[in-house]
């Protein structure tokens, strides 16, 4: 049996033995090492498929609101309008009052509805089985 040695690779393992890739068989006994990485080189970590979009600030659009889950409470807005979650205001198109709210991202075109938290309805005076058209701004 002949060794081969490939530059930079190190001393290739016994036929029949198997080894991990990347790894070295030490030529005077069938150890496996990892192998360094060269100089220079870092290891790199794995990146998420797709990061948050960035918060939005100022007039975001108007949209229809439909009353959301009444049994979660606070003030929010779960709206396509905004990709991260972020502070921001509503204010009723109808009514003119407008509450502070949580801006809560959901799936769908910008040009579909949002839900609205049932304490944020009450807040800007609007019927709890109507469909406001409200003004989101982002920012508080």
């Amino acid at each position: 049996m002949s060794l081969v040695c490939v530059a930079g690779c190190g001393i290739l393992p016994e036929q029949g033995s198997e080894a991990p890739a990347g790894a070295v068989v030490g030529a005077d006994d069938a150890t496996v090492r990892p192998q360094s990485r060269p100089d220079g080189v870092e290891a790199v970590e794995a990146v998420p498929d797709e990061a948050p979009a960035p918060a939005r600030s100022g007039n975001l659009g108007t949209t229809v609101a439909s009353l959301g889950d009444a049994a979660q409470p606070g003030l929010w807005l779960k709206t396509p309008l905004v990709g991260t979650e972020q502070p921001g205001r509503v204010r009723s198109v109808e009514t003119g009052q407008s509450v502070g709210v949580t801006l809560i991202p959901i799936e769908g075109p910008a040009t579909a509805g949002s839900r609205l938290s049932l304490a944020a309805m009450q807040a800007i005076g609007a019927p709890l089985t109507g469909l406001p058209e409200v003004e989101v701004t982002a920012g508080g």
